[in-house]
């Protein structure tokens, strides 16, 4: 008989454990997410091997992410202060696999810096785009976000975001705890799944209104264009985040 696959770990708005010796460390600002709900079979095709995609009540979530990456740095080094701080959006799925850990899959991240982009394709094979960026603080709520690709394309693919921050979340929604409380990611890095962990405080949360809505990210990273509005839209004045070493299929860290 098959063996049946454990439940997905409990979702936590804090991450599972530390990660005292990172293996990359960086901090995240200015993030707004808006995600729209999408069909499990629409998205599983999409996901690296060994993953299914995650669900809550039955539904997964399309996330276009945008944000300012802020002094991406090695090991215990200090963060890099030009070529680590560069505008990013990325177009993200929510994934699950046979050991219940939770991840994000990203399908695309758009960057403004060359050098950053070639080394996550080059170096570790991942779905960086080389785009045109900018993040614009028009008022004291109301952020603008920016970009039109450049190299490997589709070339002028991209999105143009607007949204003005509301009240601060009190308590997420089960929901919104869903889409934002992942402690990991999952990739197919040159044909091998692995697990990425990652660490960081408790999101700061706010409600936010989409003002302004033009992108085809989504559709250019193989998924139906979405339908109708957005079922959230937050915003975040950012967290530092540090990631681990990856962990293999069959849960062990790599050496």
């Amino acid at each position: 008989m098959p063996s049946t696959p454990p439940l997905p770990d409990p979702i936590s708005p804090d991450p599972p454990e530390a990660i005292a010796r990172p293996l990359l460390t960086q901090s995240w600002l200015d993030l707004t997410f808006v995600h729209w709900a999408v069909d499990p079979a629409d998205v599983a095709g999409l996901l690296p091997p060994g993953t299914r995609p995650d669900t809550l009540d039955g539904v997964t979530y399309v996330g276009l992410v945008a944000f300012r990456m802020h002094r991406v740095g090695w090991l215990r080094l200090p963060g890099v202060p030009y070529l680590g701080n560069f505008p990013e959006t990325n177009v993200r799925l929510y994934s699950v696999d046979a050991h219940g850990r939770r991840g994000v899959v990203f399908l695309s991240l758009d960057a403004s810096r060359l050098i950053p982009v070639a080394v996550g394709r080059l170096g570790f094979g991942m779905p960086y785009v080389w785009s045109r960026m900018r993040v614009e603080h028009l008022d004291g709520a109301t952020v603008r976000y920016t970009g039109s690709r450049r190299w490997p394309g589709p070339r002028g693919a991209g999105a143009r975001l607007t949204v003005r921050r509301g009240e601060p979340v009190g308590e997420p929604t089960a929901l919104e705890h869903f889409l934002t409380a992942r402690w990991g990611m999952h990739g197919a890095f040159f044909g091998r799944s692995l697990y990425l962990p990652n660490a960081h405080p408790r999101w700061a949360l706010h409600r936010a209104e989409l003002v302004e809505c033009e992108e085809d990210l989504v559709t250019a990273a193989g998924l139906p264009a979405p339908a109708g509005e957005p079922v959230s839209v937050l915003y975040s004045p950012g967290v530092p985040a540090r990631f681990g070493r990856p962990a293999r299929p069959a849960g062990l860290p790599t050496p």
